[in-house]
């Protein structure tokens, strides 16, 4: 069963067909990759998944309902949570206090403005807060200023910002750029760990095929705002056209 469906989605920016046509189903607790060159629509496509943008025709339903015309925290709160490209959290605050503002924002419904000023240390939401970190091996590292860790703990951190919210798909969006190969073999363990454990549907935007192949059940390449292909990885792996356009005849 589909859980997020793409029906017919277009956009252009002014004479720039941007997506064109695009349908795609993401079954529930799959793990599914969108890969292309840049200039694909890969951001484009995912903009449109979390309210950023608004498609000029189409649908887009989450678990039947649709997320076009809602705001990015209306969607968030339907089951949706995204990951950066570069990590999202709030360099000045201690890793508990990152993690208590996504508690907070889920029972409260949304990011207040000033959301620290109402929290209080201890009781139910710090008690979530660290069953996560320590769900993401990170509880040592609880009252340490969050600029001040490595990329892949940032990351780490990240991805626990989301999970506390509970959310019901993950979307990821070049979660190894920046990494060296040790941090990207870590978010691949820490993302398959996360699936196994939380059967959680996930969809990756992602260049490096070594992620891809790590982690997808399913594939689609976008060409030119258009889905060129949608395969498992082994038959993506072997397809003539996408080995020539995007993963080069040495691809493994």
């Amino acid at each position: 069963m589909a859980i997020l469906e793409v029906r017919g989605v277009n956009k252009r920016f002014g004479g720039l067909q941007a997506l064109g046509d695009v349908n795609l189903s993401v079954e529930e607790g799959s793990v599914h990759a969108i890969i292309g060159p840049n200039g694909a629509g890969k951001s484009t496509l995912l903009n449109c998944l979390v309210g950023k943008l608004n498609p000029d025709s189409g649908s887009v339903n989450f678990d039947g309902q649709s997320v076009l015309g809602r705001s990015p925290h209306e969607i968030n709160q339907m089951g949706i949570s995204r990951v950066f490209q570069t990590p999202e959290i709030f360099g000045d605050l201690t890793v508990i206090e990152n993690m208590l503002i996504p508690c907070y924002a889920r029972r409260d419904g949304a990011f207040k403005l000033n959301p620290l000023t109402s929290m209080r240390k201890g009781g139910e939401m710090q008690t979530k807060a660290e069953a996560m970190l320590d769900d993401v091996n990170m509880l040592d590292k609880l009252h340490m200023q969050a600029s001040s860790m490595s990329r892949g703990d940032k990351r780490r951190l990240e991805m626990a910002m989301c999970l506390v919210q509970e959310p019901r798909l993950l979307l990821l969006d070049e979660p190894t750029a920046g990494m060296a190969r040790a941090d990207t073999n870590n978010t691949i363990d820490l993302l398959k760990e996360i699936h196994a454990k939380r059967d959680i549907t996930m969809a990756i935007i992602e260049h490096d095929m070594h992620v891809v192949f790590s982690l997808a059940q399913r594939i689609t390449v976008l060409a030119q705002g258009t889905p060129l292909v949608e395969d498992t990885p082994e038959n993506i792996k072997g397809h003539p056209k996408v080995k020539e356009a995007y993963l080069g005849e040495t691809a493994e």
